[in-house]
């Protein structure tokens, strides 16, 4: 038999964790610019400050007058049904409203004439910022 003392190793490393910790780091930090929510459409243009749409709720209207919630098509009763059931539950985040530029004005104003019925404040029109 071998006779020699076996210590125990009482130090963990941590160099895989950390390998792993920075390149899920990078990747996150790649990848979050990229995500957005809600239809592609040609926005009109401004002068104004961007809005964090992670904080909010993507409405869009299409160019042919289709609704989206992010990137689901719906219609104005199933928008009604979502709100009302938010705003009871107290679950209601800002809403952002976006129209492409080609589409029918009265389109963008149904949205907004249910938006202010059900008494809903916080509500933002994304635009693209014009260009200098």
């Amino acid at each position: 038999m071998k006779s020699g003392k076996y210590t125990n190793l009482s130090e963990i490393n941590v160099t895989s964790l950390v390998d792993v910790t920075l390149v899920l780091l990078i990747v996150f930090m790649i990848t979050a610019p990229l995500l957005r929510s809600g239809m592609q459409v040609e926005l009109p243009q401004t002068v104004a400050k961007e809005i964090d749409p992670g904080k909010a709720i993507m409405l869009t209207v299409a160019k042919n007058g289709d609704l989206y919630w992010d990137k689901e098509k719906i219609n104005l009763q199933v928008l009604r049904e979502r709100l009302v059931k938010r705003k009871v539950s107290n679950r209601l985040k800002p809403i952002l409203l976006q129209g492409d530029k080609e589409v029918f004005y009265g389109h963008v104003i149904g949205v907004m004439d249910l938006l202010k019925e059900l008494e809903i404040a916080k509500i933002g029109l994304v635009l693209k910022p014009r260009q200098r």
